[in-house]
């Protein structure tokens, strides 16, 4: 007897727990009216006028008396099950936003640049600032060479002995130095730029091409035309 209580207890504790994901599913004020039907794991076709304690790990079909379906319930998750059903959604949620920004940054694209001449544009814009700067840092390492000799010729009147150049005169050499260092470490840099921004941009028009050819692609609209009905002879 004992045992028999405890199946009960079970059997109504699963079906109020079902019974709360089908209000869970519903908009709150209730289970689904109706028929619940459903097959459970042994096999047998099993219908109720209230979800069925037996099926709560598997969908139930709610039918109208004419025995359409009228709703469809889905099994009751455990928690472990329903952390991952809400990760999946998650990350489904999330490839659905990332999908919409590429998008929205394509037709950015599109927009920005309409064809390669626009694009070809940019590019030189962007190299010819790059090599405009090499240009200053160049200009700039000729007017320290210009000031080394001249400190150099100063410097030679201290051949024999250089620790009796005045220290001042030391410095301007060292500085001088130091600033050539500085202006090819410059140059260097822009070489790299020069590269980031060809990599970049050649990236950018292989998309872009991509994009200009699926826009360019005509709509084809197919049109049904109904056959002329034919004339009954009086």
């Amino acid at each position: 007897m004992r045992v028999s209580i405890c199946v009960a207890q079970g059997l109504l504790l699963s079906g109020a727990m079902l019974q709360g994901h089908v209000w869970a599913q519903n908009d709150g004020s209730g289970p689904v009216a109706g028929i619940y039907s459903c097959v459970d794991n042994k096999g047998r076709k099993l219908t109720s006028d209230r979800p069925i304690a037996e099926c709560m790990d598997r969908e139930q079909r709610v039918l109208n008396p004419s025995g359409t379906v009228k709703a469809k319930v889905g099994p009751s998750l455990t928690a472990r099950e329903r952390t991952e059903a809400e990760a999946r959604a998650k990350q489904e949620e999330d490839a659905r936003a990332l999908q919409i920004e590429q998008r929205r940054r394509e037709r950015a694209l599109v927009l920005r640049y309409p064809n390669q001449e626009v694009h070809d544009k940019e590019r030189a814009e962007a190299l010819a600032h790059v090599s405009a700067a090499k240009q200053a840092a160049s200009q700039r390492i000729d007017e320290l060479w210009v000031d080394r000799r001249k400190i150099e010729e100063e410097m030679e009147f201290y051949k024999k002995d250089p620790n009796r150049a005045p220290p001042a005169l030391r410095r301007q050499m060292d500085d001088i130095a130091h600033g050539i260092d500085e202006q090819k470490r410059f140059l260097a840099e822009r070489d790299n730029e020069t590269g980031r921004i060809n990599a970049r941009l050649d990236d950018e028009l292989g998309r872009l091409r991509q994009l200009w050819l699926a826009h360019s692609r005509p709509v084809t609209v197919t049109v049904t035309v109904p056959a002329p009905s034919a004339k009954k002879t009086p």
